[in-house]
């Protein structure tokens, strides 16, 4: 059924890189979504209506959110597909990251809502009506709520959204709802006890709470500056490093500007005695190559790399190997070193992972100290210079 959806509505489907392509998958998963989560909040509603269940009302509300929450996010990836302005050079993809928070706040709102009018249901509970036909409405809903699931998940994975995933996990919650709901229909008619609807009615109400509170973490990252994804890292260092002449990279930075906006920088290790021209062509060619293909706006810094001095290369491979026992996360860069008549300053960054470098963590400084001791009972006329920096992305 997704692939017919997929042929049907998606031009060029495969070209999923492409701004317009993504904001079609997204249009075609909202337009879906509203369609089948109003045909479940009628339904449910009609029949909690008539039988009397708190517990299948809410979940019709909760089917009515998402409904409304696919409407949001409908708008969000039409918001997102605006092309860049003077006033928002980088564009307006980020829309899509605010839909998400507005969702989630609004799932927020109807879980509080809800949860209100199932606890007065437990302090005054009123008979529910049972009957063949809500067992079949249930299953009936459940069914549609794991295609949906699985639909949205399959395009959210294609395109690389946060929201259409986020989506196929509520509905994969709703799933568990819904059939809370069930066995509560089931529980009370044969039971007698009517008050155990509100107490499903309850625990529906929390869940969706907890869901709300959990997609409204998942929104707020990327909006704050989420750590970039570690496939995209490995992907873009061993692009990077196939190319000849290509020691390694570091310092890489991914500012992420909304799905299929990202804004990537790196530096790239090359022998310091390679032509500089031929340096800077090969650069340029890197940079081509990740925007036509991968349609990354990549900057590239050249760092040379002095490869034919043996001292430097120990020095190195030394500083690594410490490095490797002291902080494994920890990486240095930019190494060299300047002789003196009573002394050689061994100067190097050394990247380190961002919770080193709090005020109250002492865990830098000390790793500072520790690497100069080392190096000066190694050499004793070296003196290590060392400019910590925090990982944006963690390379091998």
């Amino acid at each position: 059924m997704t692939e017919l959806l997929v042929k049907l509505f998606i031009k060029h489907p495969d070209n999923i890189a492409d701004r317009a392509v993504h904001t079609a998958y997204g249009n075609l998963a909202c337009f879906v979504c509203i369609f089948c989560n109003l045909m479940l909040f009628a339904g449910k509603f009609i029949v909690g209506t008539i039988f009397g269940s708190v517990a299948i009302t809410a979940d019709a509300m909760n089917n009515l959110s998402d409904a409304s929450s696919n409407v949001v996010s409908l708008v969000g990836f039409r918001l997102g597909a605006k092309p860049a302005d003077d006033e928002h050079p980088y564009g307006h993809a980020r829309y899509e990251y605010i839909a998400g928070l507005a969702v989630s706040v609004m799932i927020l709102v109807i879980g509080v809502e809800l949860f209100k009018e199932s606890f007065l249901k437990v302090l005054h509970p009123t008979p529910v009506t049972f009957s063949l036909l809500t067992v079949v409405v249930l299953l009936a809903c459940i069914a549609v709520k794991l295609w949906m699931s699985v639909f949205n998940r399959k395009i959210g994975n294609r395109i690389h959204s946060e929201t259409l995933i986020a989506t196929a996990a509520d509905a994969r919650n709703d799933v568990v709802s819904t059939s809370a709901v069930l066995i509560a229909s089931i529980a009370t008619y044969f039971s007698g006890v009517d008050r155990i609807d509100g107490v499903m009615g309850l625990a529906v109400a929390v869940f969706i709470l907890w869901s709300g509170i959990g997609l409204v973490r998942d929104t707020i990252s990327p909006i704050l500056g989420a750590a970039p994804d570690p496939e995209l890292i490995d992907y873009i260092e061993k692009k990077a490093t196939s190319y000849p002449g290509v020691l390694g990279i570091h310092d890489l930075m991914i500012h992420d500007y909304g799905p299929g906006n990202k804004l990537v920088s790196f530096h790239i290790e090359m022998p310091a005695n390679s032509d500089v021209m031929a340096s800077h062509d090969l650069i340029d060619s890197i940079e081509r190559d990740f925007q036509v293909h991968d349609h990354l706006l990549v900057t590239i810094h050249f760092d040379p790399v002095v490869v034919d001095d043996p001292h430097i290369q120990e020095l190195r491979q030394f500083l690594k190997e410490k490095l490797a026992t002291l902080a494994p996360d920890a990486d240095i860069h930019d190494l060299r070193i300047v002789p003196g008549p009573t002394h050689t300053n061994v100067i190097f960054d050394c990247a380190v992972p961002a919770d080193m470098l709090a005020a109250k963590d002492h865990r830098a400084n000390k790793l500072v100290v520790e690497l100069r001791n080392a190096v000066a009972d190694r050499w004793k006329d070296h003196f290590c210079v060392i400019q910590l920096e925090p990982i944006y992305a963690k390379t091998k």
